[in-house]
């Protein structure tokens, strides 16, 4: 047994893995997107804000049916299982993990909160590294005894989601949320489009936000009880693609003939009460919130067949290196975002409709796509990777890779 950890190597890494992550970074910036190119408001009532018909009204329901959700979803078991991968390693190499994790976590909470109140508020890295700091301590639990407490974990939002419902009185301010005002939305366009002091004091005032009252109304319950199903999976080989292909196409089937239906019924359900707060902030938001796991376990079923084929070999291999590089692509779809929609670039934010905002998006898929694979021929990590590696294992990492 070795006494030092290490990164993971190349030859170490497993390809499924990567090429689910790669798949859900690009997945993610169909809703990224609408929060760079319009008023918060509009990501969770599409009424609230731009054009909702012909063409738009098709793509928001799409991105909602098929994205809203789901990636988010599939990140968060991700996380779990990439907890339990990296703390069994590096017991098997030391005997020891704690210090390797919370280091680990710590130094994505220091990057998560820079690029949450410096660049885009949206951030869900907080998130993922406050939810690791309890998750760690229940890595050795047997996988049934994962799924149920996460279940119940993501549960909790639901009912108190729906408790509030019945009660909407007590909701406070979130119809200014909700369906903010003419003057409201003025007021966030121009915070977004005007210098960089008031771009970082509009980030950070809505970072807060998410790092205090949105985490501890949903995303602790939801990311965190993700997560320790996401171990659950890993430890069962299905997120790795280590079950047989009839084990996915089993899963397939009965994720989307449960998930689809669900989100789609929510979609009709909200439109028929007209985007109203008082039902679609509440019980018209738990269709997507519970049919989106289904959705995304189908997704990633269909993920593990594709990475045990044996065609699509071009297309592995670039999801894969997006995956090996997703905080430097995750970042870099931010930095985009932003110089695209806010003042420090071309201010366009609320005056590309949602048409353009997926042109827009499939532009960054095309270039993530080329450049991922090309750098990782030159060098060992990203280079957001290899400024999180380097200070996780408190060693300046190798990072160009020896000319032939």
């Amino acid at each position: 047994m070795t006494t030092t950890t290490r990164p993971t190597t190349g030859k170490e890494r497993i390809a499924a893995l990567d090429i689910l992550r790669g798949f859900a970074i690009l997945g993610i910036l169909v809703m990224n997107i609408q929060t760079f190119a319009m008023p918060g408001a509009a990501y969770l009532n599409p009424m609230a804000y731009g054009d909702l018909t012909g063409a738009n009204q098709w793509v928001w329901i799409l991105s909602h049916v098929l994205a809203d959700n789901k990636f988010m979803t599939i990140f968060s078991l991700l996380y779990g299982a990439g907890i339990v991968l990296v703390t069994e390693r590096a017991e098997a190499k030391t005997g020891k993990s704690a210090g390797l994790h919370y280091r680990r976590n710590l130094w994505l909470l220091v990057i998560g909160l820079i690029h949450a109140h410096l660049i885009w508020y949206g951030d869900i890295l907080v998130t993922y590294s406050l939810c690791a700091l309890f998750a760690f301590l229940l890595r050795k639990k047997k996988p049934w005894t994962l799924v149920v407490i996460g279940t119940l974990m993501i549960s909790i939002h639901s009912l108190f989601y729906l408790f509030t419902g019945m009660n909407v009185s007590e909701a406070g301010g979130a119809m200014d949320s909700w369906n903010p005002g003419a003057a409201a939305i003025a007021l966030e366009i121009a915070e977004v489009t005007g210098t960089l002091t008031e771009q970082i004091r509009h980030n950070s005032q809505s970072a807060l936000m998410m790092e205090t009252t949105v985490f501890l109304m949903l995303f602790l319950w939801r990311a965190g009880g993700l997560i320790l199903i996401g171990m659950a999976l890993y430890k069962w080989g299905i997120i790795t693609g280590q079950r047989s292909r009839t084990f996915y196409v089993r899963c397939l089937l009965i994720s989307w003939a449960l998930g689809f239906p669900l989100v789609i019924y929510g979609v009709v359900k909200n439109f028929q009460a007209d985007w109203a707060m008082e039902y679609s902030m509440f019980l018209g938001s738990q269709f997507n919130y519970w049919g989106s796991i289904g959705v995304s376990l189908g997704y990633i079923s269909v993920i593990m067949l594709f990475a045990q084929s044996s065609t699509g070999t071009w297309i592995k291999d670039r999801l894969a290196a997006i995956g090996q590089m997703a905080l430097t692509n995750y970042i870099a779809q931010s930095l985009i975002g932003v110089f695209i929609f806010y003042g420090v670039g071309f201010a366009l934010f609320g005056q590309v409709d949602r048409v353009g905002q997926i042109l827009i998006t499939v532009a960054i898929w095309m270039a993530q796509l080329l450049w991922s694979r090309p750098w990782l021929r030159r060098y060992h990590f990203g280079p957001l990777e290899w400024v999180w590696r380097s200070l996780t294992y408190q060693k300046r990492q190798k990072w160009a890779k020896a000319k032939d």
